[in-house]
């Protein structure tokens, strides 16, 4: 088994967070109402992806903020 972290993704960097695409995907659908942040292996990030592409769970709606250029 591949105990490495794999994926980690930070809801504060998500420009979806408090939108209604937030209560529907899978970061929320995983950790909660209040999500903050999802950290994965590989193989947690392979069962995930075998039930997000048979629609078992929500896919992941995380799209990063762009860095603010002054």
């Amino acid at each position: 088994m591949n105990n490495e972290i794999e994926l980690s993704i930070s809801c504060n960097d998500c420009v979806r967070r408090g939108t209604p695409d937030c209560s529907d995907c899978l970061v929320s659908f995983v950790l909660g109402e209040e999500p903050d942040e999802l950290v994965m292996t590989a193989d947690e990030a392979d069962v995930v992806q075998l039930f997000t592409s048979q629609g078992m769970m929500p896919r992941l709606k995380f799209q990063h903020r762009a860095a603010r250029v002054e």
